[in-house]
């Protein structure tokens, strides 16, 4: 198992940061789409580090097109020197709508669609022969040779997809080269839902799990003392609580026979009641959703849970007050 770290958007820190990482012995780091933009710190990781891969986690696909998607790719994987992985994902239909002010469809298709986009684009730049992409979202038929940046030296960039329904999954089988799964989610659900459907894509494009990556940022509870305990839970029930209000992932709460209290965190987060929600996440629920253990402990805790499942993990916020090394030399022995 893989172990990923996260690039901050620290304008002044993200070189030291990323050489950090490494230095620790991460394996990889992601740099996420919130409030800043997930491209631009790669970059600036890309030229600080030798062997450290990278990769976006995610970048939202439908604020963008495939062809800003392609070239940003493109050029990060050369930056890295090979080291760059595109981790798309759709978001929910509000925010594209409403924040990127983008077009909404059937997002399994779409997203389908763009990939496919992407990897024809990439075939021209690559060999030379026209674009000529023609689907039911995305035409892509222009590619003059101003534009055209050539072939890449380090060949195309993976590309991994975010999902946490079955046929968004079937897509990342399908279409990616792997599954960036959502943190909401269970071994039980990734087992019952989540998987089975990678595997179902992947038959569809005559692979297999094996020629795929499966990557979680997972919720982990851990402490030097009762104190740090309690803070890292109340810390993960907020964000349980806040993903669970989401009706899109309401399944994943069904899966467990906890589909009312999906219901309930909706209705709070419509009146703004966000800091009563994490209330509502019991330790039962905590535990399904987090490992939670003892620094020395966690290594062994995540393997037990998510050994042969996933192949890449990444901590969920990071782990406060312990020593990152000290967690990763225990990865690499156990």
């Amino acid at each position: 198992m893989k172990i990923d770290g996260v690039i901050g958007f620290d304008p002044s820190g993200i070189a030291a940061a990323a050489r950090r990482l490494e230095e620790a012995g991460y394996d990889g780091a992601f740099s996420t789409e919130t409030g800043r933009d997930p491209f631009l710190p790669l970059a600036v990781a890309a030229d600080a580090t030798e062997h450290l891969e990278l990769g976006t986690g995610i970048a939202v696909a439908f604020a963008r097109n495939p062809m800003t998607l392609a070239m940003a790719a493109n050029d990060l994987h050369q930056l890295s020197r090979g080291r760059f992985v595109l981790g798309l994902g759709s978001q929910i239909k509000a925010h594209v709508t409403k924040r990127y002010s983008m077009p909404w469809s059937h997002p399994a298709p779409r997203m389908r669609e763009l990939i496919l986009a992407i990897r024809a684009i990439w075939k021209s730049w690559e060999t030379g022969s026209p674009l000529d992409f023609r689907g039911e979202f995305y035409t892509h038929t222009l590619m003059t040779p101003f534009f055209d940046p050539g072939p890449n030296p380090y060949g195309n960039p993976k590309i991994m997809l975010a999902a946490v329904g079955g046929h968004m999954a079937e897509v990342a089988g399908e279409a990616g080269d792997g599954l960036l799964v959502h943190p909401f989610t269970t071994a039980r659900y990734l087992k019952e839902v989540s998987l089975p459907a990678l595997e179902r894509g992947a038959a569809k494009a005559g692979k297999s799990r094996a020629d795929l990556v499966v990557a979680l940022p997972g919720f982990v509870v851990t402490g030097k003392t009762e104190e740090e305990m309690a803070a890292s839970a109340r810390a993960a029930k907020a964000q349980i609580a806040f993903y669970g209000s989401t009706p899109a992932y309401r399944p994943v709460l069904e899966l467990h026979g906890w589909g009312d209290l999906q219901s309930e965190l909706h209705a709070r987060s419509k009146r703004g009641d966000w800091e009563a929600m994490g209330s509502l996440v019991d330790d039962e629920m905590l535990g399904t959703f987090a490992v939670v253990a003892q620094p020395d402990e966690v290594a062994d805790a995540v393997l037990a849970r998510w050994g042969g499942l996933v192949d890449r993990f990444s901590f969920y916020a990071g782990v406060p007050g312990v020593d990152p090394a000290s967690v990763i030399a225990a990865f690499r022995r156990a």
